[in-house]
């Protein structure tokens, strides 16, 4: 007598984590496999499921598993159905996201995989012999990180990555291509352009189309081109995986599980042994591999000029506006036949020209109140790590204290620089911004942008928060003369220990609009620290004195890279019991909060070490209450 098939599956339901088996009848024997999409029977509901093991024995009697009722659709292949596993178990969170975001929009026949397409022809996707001097050296660039296994590319921000990131695409096999802005027109026709066969990885659209591009990776021998979810394109000859713009937050998924694209393509190309690169104009530390990097001469090309605004000798009364910026937004918007040279353009007022645009950055919400010394200026911060400091109760002897709520240190209240102990509180918004600026901008229209905001505004001056850096179209079709930050400060200050980092994103963001050195355009920062690294790395054009910075910081500080991080959040009563079983676990780190009904932070040597501590805590506290982990978090 044949013995009966058992698989195991897991359902599409949020608030179920658990797997269950079911035998496999006789008619579905042929298409259900691991990562078939079927049908089953769940506690009286029809619910769908992913198949996850075949051919299990299962503890349950025979006579006690319900078959399966039907097979839906082909679904992820066995490879990106164990992915789904160690991701979850790696971020702490449930596998359902992961195999809904690795599944086709909508149904597709479960049938075997189609065949794979014939690769194709690699000499087509090099960059042409007349390429100019930046696109030759992307192309050598891309060659020399193509030689290595892993490799980290820094690549300038107002420079192009078409020729770079064709150099990089697998000559035989499929390549998957992460870039996590949205705008991968551009990108996709250039890939084409050079004979690459282009596979959208669309997240939004018609299901049905969603479904086509999943069933054309599915064949292979093409480019997968998408955000972050395009990790897990069911590509079955994968050679190659190229994440674009790592240091964006884009990369990382903020619903639990809270998986970052990095390392899951880190992880699927270890066990594929295909190759994986880096490219990013200012790669965090976590970025794996050696780092290659362009000449000083085309690096710095791909910056903006950036100006310095110093703000600590300016006469009091000026606002947020020194009288330098306002002069360069007025400039950017009256001088029409610059931007429209810079843009090739015959005439500013030609067939096609854009209209010149001036842009000002004003993050308000969710930033600190700034101290600064009232004799000297000097903004008041950490000794220890450079954040921004606020007051704090007062010590054993009744003196006033100052706080960082990064590293937890506390100090007198005296600026370390002159020794006053006269502190002023300096506040990075004030109210009818829009107002104030179009007050001293009499004749120029000037509009608000944040991230409610549905359409840009035709106004030239456009200020807002970081959004409007998302919203504006980057050079070269743009038309931004100048980008200013009117409270710069607030950023590199801000108490989280990749403040540094986010903030040199901000201005690769600007430089994205404004465009390479020799367009004109510039980037305007006003500060009261002229001298701080990340402002330095902008003006020189040099990332890397951020990351050298960082490096013996993160280190004192024991974070990232140099330990695992993750924060948990949820119900006091499971908090607690999670923080207790945290405590015991061996090499971890609990947050002194723990167990109080706020958030715990914890910390591991290793991440594989924290993965382990947070499956035994979520264990112990979700029996009590509700448990979220937010592993490897940007705002901590």
């Amino acid at each position: 007598m044949r013995e009966t098939r058992v698989c195991r599956v897991a359902v599409d339901v949020l608030a179920v984590e658990r797997l269950f088996d079911y035998t496999v009848p006789e008619p579905l024997a042929a298409v259900v496999a691991v990562g078939t999409i079927v049908r089953v029977n769940l506690g009286g509901r029809r619910v769908r499921a992913w198949v996850v093991e075949d051919d299990v024995v299962s503890e349950a009697p025979a006579d006690k598993l319900r078959p399966l009722l039907a097979a839906v659709s082909a679904g992820p292949p066995p490879e990106i159905i164990d992915l789904t596993a160690w991701a979850a178990h790696r971020f702490a969170g449930p596998r359902l996201p992961l195999l809904r975001a690795a599944s086709p929009a909508a149904i597709v026949a479960p049938s075997a995989a189609p065949a794979p397409s014939p690769p194709s022809d690699p000499d087509v996707v090099r960059p042409s012999s007349s390429a100019s001097s930046s696109s030759d050296e992307a192309a050598e660039v891309a060659a020399d990180a193509a030689r290595r296994q892993t490799a980290t590319i820094r690549w300038p921000p107002a420079a192009g990555n078409g020729d770079l990131v064709a150099g990089l695409l697998a000559p035989d096999g499929s390549t998957i291509v992460v870039v996590p802005e949205g705008r991968l027109g551009a990108l996709a026709a250039g890939l084409r352009a050079r004979g690459a066969t282009v596979v959208p990885w669309l997240v939004e659209g018609r299901p049905r189309d969603r479904a086509r591009a999943w069933q054309r990776a599915r064949q292979g021998g093409c480019v997968v081109l998408g955000g972050r979810s395009a990790v897990l394109a069911p590509v079955p000859d994968l050679a190659a995986v190229v994440i674009v713009d790592d240091g964006s937050e884009a990369l990382k998924e903020e619903r639990s599980p809270t998986w970052h694209a990095r390392d899951v393509a880190a992880e699927r190309a270890r066990r594929r042994g295909a190759r994986l690169t880096i490219v990013s104009p200012v790669p965090p530390l976590e970025a794996p591999g050696p780092l290659v990097a362009p000449s000083r001469t085309v690096e710095r090309a791909g910056w903006p000029i950036t100006e310095v605004i110093d703000r600590r000798r300016e006469p009091p009364g000026l606002g947020l506006f020194s009288s330098r910026a306002v002069a360069a937004l007025r400039a950017a918007v009256e001088d029409p036949e610059r931007i429209a040279h810079r843009n090739g353009r015959q005439t500013a007022r030609g067939a096609g020209a854009a209209r010149p645009r001036a842009v000002c950055v004003l993050n308000r919400r969710g930033r600190a109140r700034l101290l600064a010394c009232a004799a000297c200026g000097e903004l008041v911060r950490c000794d220890r790590c450079e954040a921004a400091v606020a007051e704090v109760d007062a010590g054993p002897d009744g003196v006033a204290l100052l706080g960082c709520a990064r590293c937890g240190a506390t100090r007198p209240r005296v600026c370390v620089r002159c020794g006053s102990t006269r502190l002023k509180i300096l506040r990075s918004g004030v109210s009818k911004v829009r107002e104030d600026l179009a007050a001293l901008l009499p004749g120029v229209g000037v509009a608000m942008v944040d991230a409610a905001t549905d359409e840009l505004p035709t106004e030239p001056v456009l200020i807002g928060t970081e959004a409007v850096l998302h919203r504006v179209e980057p050079y070269p079709g743009g038309a931004t003369a100048a980008v200013v930050f009117l409270d710069f400060d607030a950023e590199l200050l801000a108490p989280r220990f990749r403040a540094g980092e986010q903030a040199l994103w901000l201005l690769v963001r600007a430089a994205r609009l404004v465009g390479p050195r020799a367009g004109g355009g510039r980037i305007l920062v006003q500060t009261r620290l002229p001298r701080h690294e990340v402002i330095e790395a902008a003006v020189r054009a040099a990332p890397g004195l951020v990351a050298d910075a960082e490096r013996p910081r993160r280190r004192l500080l024991d974070l990232p890279p140099y330990a695992a991080l993750a924060r948990l959040t949820g119900d006091a009563p499971a908090l607690a019991a999670a923080a207790e079983a945290l405590r015991a676990a061996p090499a971890v780190g609990v947050s002194a909060g723990a167990g109080s009904g706020d958030d715990v932070l914890v910390r591991a040597p290793t991440a594989e070490a924290l993965a382990d501590a947070l499956a035994a805590a979520f264990s112990a506290g979700r029996p009590l209450g509700r448990l979220r982990a937010e592993v490897d978090p940007l705002r901590v």
